[in-house]
């Protein structure tokens, strides 16, 4: 799947139709959804690209974009590093210096960033750190607002946020609690989808009682699926992956960006 997320303009659809055949994928599905404040996702299904690997598709749509536009496709940097100083700003009371990180073994790897267990003041920590081919762009500015986020709520249900890395000249992390259990799709096939019905029930009561805390804080998750609930020790589980939160207007408007969106309920 391709999806891009877009302000709404005439034609839209059929020059994304064009841009991924000038790349020489098959588009076998396509879906729009449209938000009352004028953005766009655009959802293809294609095939033809020679490898799962991702980065070179991306590389490559970008480039054939360039070409056609004579213009990098994302000119939001400047804009974007305007808002990342306003957002080292707001976490700068949560600043963890780099130098006291124990950074140990690779846990999984994102679209944009790498998750490594590491200690924190002698507590067992999770450290996300943003690649750098990602800094000063939007993703830094969607990992900021996961700090935010996650510094803004305190819940048994939700993963507790030790704090930030953002001023270090090569590293921008963020520092989370360790879930020794790993996240929740993993546990449930490693139990052949077979679980206790009393355990279901707490698992489930657990991941609502989060989900009531967010919405308390007016959060809404978008991206809430079992690779994104973790579990510790006693089966104890809590809401994680911020990265794609927002806070509800008053108008129940959102920004275009989006999770999962097969697990999103239709307004989100």
């Amino acid at each position: 799947e391709i999806i891009f997320s877009s302000l709404d303009k005439p034609k839209l659809l059929s020059r994304l139709t064009a841009l991924l055949s000038e790349v020489g994928l098959n588009i076998q599905e396509a879906h729009v959804y449209s938000t009352t404040d004028g953005f766009c996702l655009d959802v293809f299904v294609v095939d033809g690209w020679k490898t799962e690997e991702t980065e070179a598709l991306i590389a490559t749509i970008e480039d054939t974009l360039m070409r056609k536009n004579g213009a990098p496709p994302n000119s939001a940097n400047a804009s974007s590093s305007e808002k990342i100083l306003e957002l080292r700003e707001q976490l700068v009371d949560c600043e963890i210096d780099w130098n006291i990180l124990a950074v140990a073994e690779k846990i999984t790897s994102g679209s944009s960033a790498d998750l490594y267990r590491g200690t924190h003041s002698g507590l067992d920590v999770c450290i996300k750190i943003l690649r750098s081919a990602h800094h000063n762009s939007p993703s830094e500015v969607e990992f900021l607002q996961q700090a935010l986020m996650l510094r803004r709520v305190k819940h048994e249900n939700i993963l507790t946020f030790y704090g930030a890395c953002t001023k270090h000249r090569k590293y921008c992390a963020i520092v989370t609690e360790y879930m020794p259990g790993g996240d929740l799709y993993e546990f449930v096939h490693k139990q052949n989808d077979v679980l206790d019905l009393l355990l279901i029930l707490r698992i489930a009561m657990s991941i609502s009682k989060g989900m009531e805390c967010l919405h308390q804080h007016n959060i809404i998750h978008r991206d809430l699926k079992t690779a994104n609930i973790l579990m510790g020790d006693n089966h104890v589980v809590k809401i994680a992956d911020f990265g794609v939160a927002r806070v509800g207007s008053q108008e129940g408007q959102m920004t275009a960006e989006t999770g999962t969106y097969r697990w999103m309920a239709p307004e989100e």
